[in-house]
């Protein structure tokens, strides 16, 4: 018999679905007999729904094509969520087949019951009920439709009596229509950003993951204006290389010169971002956004002027109205101070003496220099954020992926499981927060049970790092951030992955190349210096005393070690 699961499998199929990344079970059932039976599309099964969802995220950003992952009634869906947050936040292409309790028990308080067509409405740009046979290959084809044209998350929510019925509506099984369409700003908005452009001297443009394939017609006219680029952690990938005029990144991320450029600006561009720390941006200056979509525009800070444009035809059109200036004084400043911001920035990438605890900068940046030139870093949540930022050089063919706006926890390791099934020729490294691996542990096993080649390095501090720093800044004393943590490597070779212990300075070169270099699975667990400080490009005098009030506490209640340990371990971050 020919049913509704083995209907919809042949629309994915049609749709360019490689794999689908869940857990068999239940409701969800006719769906995986459908996969077994037509062998068309590869199963991955992991070991929690919610890696499963970070992976198709991974995948879909890669890729660009749609990804797709799946959970079972009650729970199993439910456990996607938080991946599926990521992914509608990261605007990626992801479909989610949600299956659900029999149609005819909704309503009477069943087993496993929940409303996921509620539920996954925050999180997708569609989410429906297939109620009928005849309804369920139109509301996949409208998942698909909106998951795809949207850049965003379609839900399908399928009850397995449905998903076992007789398929009907079968002219339905067709590829879907993908299509991409250029937004064009009106040529009254360029011409006076053109001569917004002529009329200031200091400006910098701001540059965001918007400008994706137009970066470097964006640096093109930023030479041509005389403005330093700042940029976004998402648009670090586009414009950290092969650009004259970058100065950096600003956020609490920041490093460079980025910051203070901005804030020395007469008028700041801000190209394909929608950056969300509006205490970051500065207030004195003109400012244009200009983004393809219209709705973000002006939500962060006041605008002078707003354009709803691709930022390549915003550019284009440019192009051809702007001259030449001469005056480059903000621009020779900005890359000076950019320089030596550089500078002070690497004062711990070389370590210290010998057997002293590893500086995360020192260990962040071995990474940089043995990885692949075409390698996929994925990064946790918290201060790896920092130092993958910092510390990893962006080229033409790397690629980072982050929870960038939704700031989950425990995301690194299963991106890299999609970035790895997308990818298998390419490497793959994940740098990973203590807290956030042990969280989805359990899936290092599905690394192993497909043997991915994937690298995973932690920072293991045995701590919460980044809360602690959070609660220094607030005045707070760090507390409930301590971690018992196993021996991650022996975890790691437990299960069937390489494992690597990193504890002295003096073997960071040597280790990591070793880690990187081997032919499978491989877990680096680095011992780093719980101590280590990550400041912001732009401390207020509040925040200053904040934390000197907190190392004043910490000394009252008998941790003067604690504070001497974090003085001295960061006196090089203090130097006048």
């Amino acid at each position: 018999m020919y049913t509704v699961a083995d209907q919809l499998v042949e629309i994915l199929e049609k749709a360019g679905v490689k794999r689908i990344y869940g857990i068999v079970g239940d409701s969800l059932n006719p769906i995986t007999d459908a996969l077994r039976r037509k062998k068309t599309i590869e199963w991955i099964h992991m070991r929690h729904e919610e890696v499963g969802a970070f992976a198709a995220s991974a995948e879909a950003q890669l890729t660009g094509n749609l990804a797709v992952c799946c959970g079972s009634s009650g729970p199993g869906n439910l456990h996607l969520i938080n991946g599926l947050y990521d992914a509608h936040r990261s605007r990626a292409r992801v479909l989610a087949i949600a299956s659900h309790i029999p149609q005819s028990q909704v309503g009477v308080d069943y087993f496993q019951v929940t409303h996921p067509e509620q539920l996954f409405k925050e999180c997708s740009s569609y989410a429906e009920l297939a109620s009928t046979a005849e309804q369920a290959p139109r509301v996949l084809m409208s998942a698909i439709q909106h998951a795809y044209s949207l850049h965003d998350v379609g839900v399908i929510v399928l009850p397995g009596d449905v998903a076992d019925a007789p398929a009907e509506a079968k002219d339905l099984v067709h590829p879907p229509a993908f299509a991409r369409e250029t937004v064009v700003p009106d040529h009254e908005s360029v011409a006076r950003l053109a001569q917004m452009l002529a009329s200031h001297d200091r400006i910098t443009f701001f540059c965001g993951g918007g400008c994706a394939g137009a970066e470097r017609k964006v640096v093109q006219l930023a030479a041509r204006v005389k403005a330093p680029i700042a940029y976004t952690w998402r648009g670090k990938d586009y414009f950290e290389h092969d650009n004259p005029v970058g100065v950096g990144m600003t956020g609490l991320l920041g490093w460079g010169d980025a910051y203070k450029a901005m804030h020395e600006s007469d008028l700041i561009v801000m190209w394909g971002t929608d950056f969300p720390y509006f205490n970051f941006l500065p207030t004195k200056p003109a400012i244009v956004q200009i983004d393809r979509r219209g709705e973000v525009l002006g939500r962060r800070c006041r605008l002078d002027l707003g354009i709803c444009g691709d930022v390549g035809a915003t550019v284009d059109a440019l192009l051809g109205m702007v001259e030449e200036k001469k005056d480059s004084d903000h621009l020779d400043a900005s890359l000076k101070r950019h320089a030596k911001d550089v500078k002070d920035m690497n004062a711990y990438m070389d370590g210290n003496d010998k057997e002293s605890p590893i500086r995360p900068e020192q260990v962040t940046t071995a990474v940089n220099k043995y990885a692949a030139p075409d390698a996929v870093f994925t990064v946790d949540t918290g201060t790896p954020c920092i130092w993958s930022a910092r510390f990893l050089c962006s080229t033409l063919g790397r690629k980072t992926l982050a929870s960038f706006n939704h700031g989950s926890m425990a995301n690194a390791m299963p991106m890299a499981i999609g970035a790895q099934k997308a990818y298998p020729n390419r490497q793959v490294v994940a740098l990973c927060g203590d807290g956030g691996l042990s969280m989805l542990l359990g899936d290092l096993i599905t690394i192993a049970q497909y043997k991915l080649p994937v690298k995973l390095m932690v920072y293991n501090n045995d701590c919460l790092d980044f809360i602690q720093l959070e609660m220094q800044a607030a005045g707070l004393i760090p507390w409930g951030i301590n971690l018992d943590n196993p021996s991650f490597a022996a975890v790691a070779d437990a299960v069937g992955i390489k494992g690597f212990v990193l504890d002295k300075s003096s073997q960071v070169d040597e280790m990591v190349q070793a880690f990187l270099k081997y032919p499978g699975a491989a877990l680096l667990d680095a011992r780093v210096d719980r101590d280590a400080i990550a400041l912001p490009p732009y401390i207020s005098l509040g925040q200053a005393a904040d934390f000197s009030l907190a190392m004043v506490k910490q000394t009252l209640t008998g941790e003067v070690k604690q504070v001497w340990n974090t003085l001295a371990g960061n006196r090089k971050l203090f130097k006048p």
